[in-house]
C-alpha cells in the first residue's frame, strides 16, 4: 500500500502574508481522496524524530539554537520565515515523515512525503524556507542503521540542493544528483557529485531527454539500493521562482520515466514534493496530484 507522511501542523503556523504556498500541503490530500486516487488510509501522521537522528547531518550548535529560537537575526532572514516553536515543530515532523517513508518504502516500494524537499538546509545553518534537511536526515538514518549500503538523491527541482551537496561532500555512502534552472537560487551553487545545469525555457523534449539519457547510466553507476526523489513541480514554465519552460505533461512524464525505472530496477524509493510556486494554486495541485496518481499507477 502507498503510503503517505501528511502534517496536520501546518494548519496555522505562519503569519498572513506568509502562507503561499503552504496551502498545498492541505489541499492535495483532500483533492487525491476526492478523485479517490488515494483513501484516508494511504496516510500517516508523523511525530518527532530521535534528535540523534537530526544531529547525524546536523551541527550541534545549529540545531540546539534553532529548537530555542535562539537564532541569530540574520540567520532568521537567511531562512525567509518567522522564526516560532511552530515552525521548528513542522520542520522536525517533516523529517520524521521522510524517516518513517524510508521504511514504507522499503516494505512497499515506494512511500511518499506530502511535504519535504527542504534541500536548501545545510548542515549548520538554514537558507530559503529550509532549517532540517528531511532527505539527507533520511540517507545519514538508512547508513547508520544499515539499512541501506548505497544511497542516490534524486534532486529534480529547479532550484539545486545546495544543502544536500554541502552535507554529504565528503561522504561516499550517498551520490547527490541535482539537475536545476542554472540561473535559479542559489546564484552560488554547491558542487553535487552530479550537476545538470539547464539554460532558462530548457522544454519538455530537451528536458527529458537529459534526463532520460543520465538516470539509467547513473544507476549502473552507483548501484544504489535506496533512492530519495525530490520532485519539485517548480520546473513549471508557469512556476514564479522557476526559469524553465516545462509543460504539465512533460512534468507528469519525469514523474512517469522516475518511478517507473526505480519500479523495474527495484529499487525503494521515498520522494518528497518539494517546491511548486505557480501563480495558480491548481496549477500546484495538479502536477503534484500527478505524481501521486503514477505512484498508483505503477506500484499498485
Amino acid at each position: 500500500m502507498l503510503k503517505i507522511a501528511h502534517h496536520h501542523i501546518y494548519k496555522h503556523p505562519l503569519p498572513e502574508g506568509h502562507r503561499f504556498p503552504m496551502d498545498k500541503y492541505d489541499l492535495l490530500p483532500r483533492q487525491l481522496i476526492h478523485e479517490g486516487t488515494c483513501t484516508p488510509d494511504n496516510f500517516f501522521n508523523p511525530t518527532f524524530p530521535e534528535d540523534t537522528d537530526i544531529l547525524a547531518c546536523h551541527d550541534t550548535e545549529y540545531y540546539q539554537n534553532l529548537i530555542q529560537l535562539q537564532l541569530k537575526p540574520s540567520e532568521v532572514r537567511k531562512i525567509g520565515f518567522p522564526l516560532s516553536e511552530e515552525l521548528v515543530q513542522r520542520e522536525r515532523i517533516i523529517a520524521d515523515g521522510t524517516i518513517k517513508g524510508c521504511h514504507f518504502a522499503i516494505e512497499h516500494g515506494i512511500a511518499m512525503n506530502i511535504a519535504g524537499g527542504t534541500h536548501h538546509a545545510y548542515s549548520n545553518r538554514g537558507e530559503a524556507f529550509c532549517m532540517l534537511n528531511d532527505q539527507a536526515i533520511g540517507a545519514r538514518y538508512l547508513i547508520n542503521n544499515g539499512l541501506a549500503q548505497k544511497v542516490l538523491i534524486v534532486d529534480l527541482d529547479v532550484h539545486q540542493g545546495n544543502g544536500t551537496a554541502e552535507i554529504f561532500q565528503n561522504d561516499d555512502a550517498v551520490f547527490t544528483f541535482s539537475m536545476h534552472g542554472r540561473g535559479n537560487y542559489p546564484f552560488k551553487k554547491e558542487k553535487s557529485d552530479l550537476d545538470i545545469p539547464l539554460e532558462k525555457g530548457t522544454t519538455d523534449k530537451e528536458y527529458l531527454t537529459q534526463l532520460k539519457g543520465i538516470l539509467p547510466k547513473l544507476l549502473e553507476t552507483v548501484q544504489p539500493d535506496f533512492i530519495f526523489y525530490l520532485c519539485g513541480v517548480d520546473i513549471l514554465s508557469t512556476d514564479k521562482l522557476g526559469t524553465l519552460g516545462m509543460t504539465l505533461e512533460g512534468c507528469k512524464e519525469r514523474d512517469r520515466f522516475v518511478l517507473r525505472t526505480c519500479f523495474d530496477k527495484g529499487i525503494p524509493v521515498q520522494c518528497s514534493m518539494g517546491g511548486g510556486y505557480s501563480p495558480e494554486i491548481k496549477i500546484i495541485i495538479e502536477a503534484h496530484a500527478n505524481t501521486f496518481r503514477l505512484a498508483q499507477d505503477i506500484y499498485t
